[in-house]
C-alpha cells in the first residue's frame, strides 16, 4: 500500500524550460552530522553570500553510512549535488577546492562533475516540506495544488514505512524541528519530470527539501 493521489495538468502546460543543471562536488572527509541541512547550507552562504538570493537553487544534503549515533560516515561516493540554472554556474563553482566545517566535522570540496538534468518516468524526494502540513492526506492535497500551479501531470503518493505508515521525515532548523513527507511522483512526461526537477514542491529547497531524484527499483538515483 501507498498513501497517494492523483493529479491532471492543464491541457495548456507550456513548453519553454530554463536549462537547469546539476553540479556535484565530490566531498572529502570522515563524518558529518546525520541533520546537518542548515549547516551546509550556512557554510556555503559563508563562502558565497549570494546565495542567499538565488531562489532557484537547491542543494542536497551530503549521502553517507549512518552510524545510528547521529553521524554519516563519508564514502567516495558522498557528493554535494546543486541545482541551479545555468547563467549561476560560474558562481556557485567558487565553492570548489574549499574546506568547510558543518559542527566539528570539516570536509574538503573538490571539482565539480556538471548534468544537464534528464528526465525520468518517476521521481523520488527523501523529503518535502510544505508548511502548515503535517498530515498525510491535507500534505498531499497541497502537494497537488503546486503540481497543479506548475501544469504538471502525473501520480503523487507517500511511500509507506517500515512500520506500514506514510514515510515522515524531520529536519532541523536552529532549535526548530520541522515535519514533511518523502514523495514520489510518477507516470511524468519528459517536460513534466524536468519541471519537477527544477522547481521542486513545498520549501526549503536550499536545505534539501522537494529535491526529485530518478528512482528506480524502489530507490533515489
Amino acid at each position: 500500500m501507498i498513501a497517494s493521489v492523483g493529479f491532471s495538468a492543464s491541457p495548456n502546460a507550456g513548453s519553454g524550460l530554463e536549462p537547469f543543471v546539476e553540479m556535484s562536488f565530490p566531498v572529502r572527509g570522515k563524518y558529518l552530522p546525520a541533520d546537518h541541512n542548515y549547516a551546509l547550507f550556512a557554510a556555503c552562504v559563508h563562502l558565497i553570500p549570494e546565495i542567499r538570493q538565488l531562489t532557484a537553487l537547491s542543494i542536497l544534503t551530503i549521502p553517507g553510512y549512518a552510524d545510528k549515533q547521529g553521524k554519516i560516515l563519508l564514502t567516495e561516493r558522498s557528493h554535494l549535488r546543486i541545482r541551479i540554472p545555468i547563467p549561476q554556474i560560474p558562481l556557485i563553482y567558487k565553492l570548489a577546492g574549499k574546506s568547510v566545517c558543518l559542527g566539528i566535522h570539516e570536509i574538503q570540496i573538490g571539482i565539480p562533475e556538471i548534468f544537464m538534468l534528464q528526465p525520468a518516468n518517476k521521481l523520488r524526494s527523501r523529503i518535502v516540506i510544505i508548511k502548515g502540513y503535517s498530515e498525510p492526506e491535507f500534505f498531499l492535497a497541497a502537494a497537488q495544488r503546486q503540481l497543479d500551479s506548475w501544469e504538471i501531470s502525473g501520480h503523487i503518493s507517500i511511500p509507506l514505512d517500515k512500520k506500514g505508515e506514510p514515510s515522515r521525515k524531520t529536519i532541523k532548523v536552529k532549535r526548530f524541528t520541522i515535519v514533511g513527507f518523502t514523495t514520489e511522483v510518477s507516470n511524468l512526461s519528459e517536460e513534466d519530470s524536468l519541471k519537477l526537477q527544477q522547481w521542486g514542491i513545498g520549501g526549503k529547497r536550499h536545505l534539501g527539501c522537494g529535491y526529485f531524484l530518478p528512482c528506480q527499483g524502489g530507490r533515489s538515483v
